[in-house]
């Protein structure tokens, strides 16, 4: 709320171009924000960093946001440190119940168009644990974005062609046992790799199917794929609504849906031209990019059989994304074990599209494992999606007990919110770069570092609200009982919360900001008395404005904020 008020103005002073970090300091004696930019700028005038503070502070408290602050001090070797005035926190939180819903959104990318791809399950293979992780973080990022104020696309790039495909159809044609069922839950796949690398003879069997498919020269076997096609894409639709996400039309969670059926011909032509020009190069058969000239590494971009790579796809989904929607920027959310092969797309990318390129940043995230191990789709040791939901929600039954005053239609829509609260958490709460192992005891846990716990403290607020109202107490921020706490303090963080987790592409800044407002408010409820005070108005009003902040930023990570539990 005031962090970008007082970086505006650190601005107006210190010069656009200097790069420096004004942030909340762990510790409350060092302020409400602390900044180093009097030792940035000090660097650069090869300056006493400590006179540099003492004139930056001087200036500012000269300066009309001086109105909100306390005192300005110079810390350390020349940290400047800000404290806000208990009037400016006042007003802070009138606006939390002013603004509500919108409490916390920023125009710090107003005008701004972003489109966001992330999930990517191919269809004839088994949404996992891996889409899972990929869907919980694209979800958040896209919310965080649209937050923020810009206009956001979330796109789904799905591989309906490949050798994965091609595998499937074979085994479910070949295979004994198998039904049509398996195309859509791995195991056709499963087997058909098996056979591929099994067998010579099958392997060129399946290298025939991925021919077919990709020129539709058999119309039979057209048919059938499209046929499954459909159906794989019935059911991720069906796991998006389990997940969460906001419908964006009738039947459909995301605004664009792009097929590497679709980029691969387009990738082709893309790299078929740009071998004229010395971009890729001819080798045994093959079409490939030098990534050596740029200290990347090499790699194929049309294949010996003359079908472009993943490669090539990708360099044609670009093209495909710009021409549907004219993007500022284009952020692709995937696993991290494609960092290197990113790179050298991007390379080959800015050699042909250099703007395309500047505009593309990749999100890369960890890998999300049970305490059992790795997983893979090509062996079928794979979680599914659905399977992690149904351990979670069965043994968050047993925590959550019996509400007696709750219907169990209600109990069972708690459960489920509960349950996708523990997940999505368990995700998010961490770096988006982690691996992560997904620890059952901590991750639905009432109390500590989980979603249930944070989705408890917010269903606590509630049911301080709903006491509050039946009792006829009203809430207000006129007058306060005393010198102001952590918590009052906290809550006018939040808008510089959503900036920061946009600034860093990073849901977890969310996720700690309210693990630290669910201690907070504990602590206040189980010291405080709310109800039955000539301060009740203030404390009420303050239990509102954590309600407010916390089911916002739950809302920001794709969690839903239960009135009772």
């Amino acid at each position: 709320m005031f962090m970008a008020q007082i970086k505006e103005e650190i601005k107006k002073i210190a010069g656009e171009n200097v790069a420096f970090s004004i942030e909340r300091p762990e510790n409350s004696a060092y302020g409400d924000y602390s900044s180093n930019v009097a030792l940035v700028l000090a660097k650069k005038q090869v300056k006493n960093p400590k006179e540099v503070a003492e004139e930056l502070k001087t200036r500012l408290l000269s300066n009309p946001i001086a109105k909100w602050l306390e005192k300005i001090e110079v810390a350390g070797p020349g940290f400047l440190n800000f404290f806000l005035k208990e009037e400016a926190v006042l007003n802070g939180l009138e606006t939390v119940l002013k603004e509500k819903n919108n409490f916390g959104k920023s125009k710090l990318l107003s005008g701004k168009k972003i489109i966001i791809e992330y999930t990517d399950p191919n269809p004839f293979k088994e949404f996992h644990i891996g889409h899972l992780m990929s869907n919980s973080i694209g979800e958040s990022l896209a919310r965080i974005i649209e937050f923020n104020g810009a206009e956001v696309k979330r796109a789904n790039y799905q591989g309906d062609v490949g050798l994965h495909v091609a595998k499937a159809i074979w085994a479910i044609k070949n295979v004994d046992g198998l039904q049509e069922i398996d195309l859509l839950n791995g195991k056709a796949y499963v087997a058909g790799n098996k056979a591929y690398s099994d067998s010579e003879k099958d392997k060129k069997k399946i290298a025939e199917i991925n021919k077919k498919i990709y020129d539709g020269s058999d119309k039979k076997l057209s048919d059938l794929y499209e046929k499954h096609k459909r159906k794989s894409l019935s059911y991720f639709e069906a796991v998006y609504g389990i997940l969460g996400m906001r419908k964006i039309q009738e039947k459909q969670h995301f605004d664009f849906y792009f097929f590497e059926s679709e980029t691969g011909k387009k990738g082709k032509e893309i790299v078929e031209e740009n071998l004229k020009k010395g971009i890729f190069e001819e080798s045994d058969g093959a079409i490939i990019f030098k990534g050596e000239k740029y200290g990347l590494h090499t790699r194929v971009f049309i294949n010996s059989d003359s079908l472009p790579t993943y490669e090539a796809k990708e360099l044609g989904l670009a093209v495909i994304k710009n021409e549907k929607y004219q993007f500022d920027i284009s952020l692709v959310v995937t696993g991290n074990e494609i960092i290197d092969y990113f790179r050298v797309i991007l390379t080959a990318e800015k050699q042909i599209y250099p703007e395309l390129a500047e505009k593309t940043k990749h999100v890369p995230h960890g890998m999300l494992r049970l305490p059992s191990g790795k997983m893979s789709s090509r062996t079928g040791e794979i979680i599914a999606a659905e399977s992690l939901w149904d351990m979670v929600k069965e043994k968050l039954k047993e925590r959550l007990g019996q509400n007696e005053k709750v219907s169990e239609s209600a109990r069972g829509k708690i459960l489920d919110i509960v349950t996708l609260g523990a997940i999505k958490y368990s995700i998010l709460r961490h770096s988006v770069g982690s691996d992560i192992v997904f620890d059952f005891e901590k991750s639905l846990a009432l109390e500590g570092d989980s979603g249930p716990y944070i989705q408890y403290v917010y269903a606590r607020t509630r049911s301080v609200m709903e006491r509050a109202k039946g009792e006829g107490v009203s809430h207000s921020f006129s007058k306060a009982p005393g010198k102001l706490g952590a918590l009052e303090r906290l809550i006018v963080h939040f808008p510089d919360v959503v900036e920061d987790a946009y600034v860093n592409l990073n849901p977890n800044v969310i996720g700690r900001y309210l693990l630290e407002l669910a201690g907070e408010f504990n602590t206040f409820y189980e010291k405080q008395k709310i109800i039955g005070l000539p301060e009740s108005p203030y404390y009420v009003a303050l239990t509102e404005a954590v309600s407010i902040s916390t089911k916002n930023g739950l809302n920001l990570l794709g969690i839903e904020a239960p009135d009772r539990m």
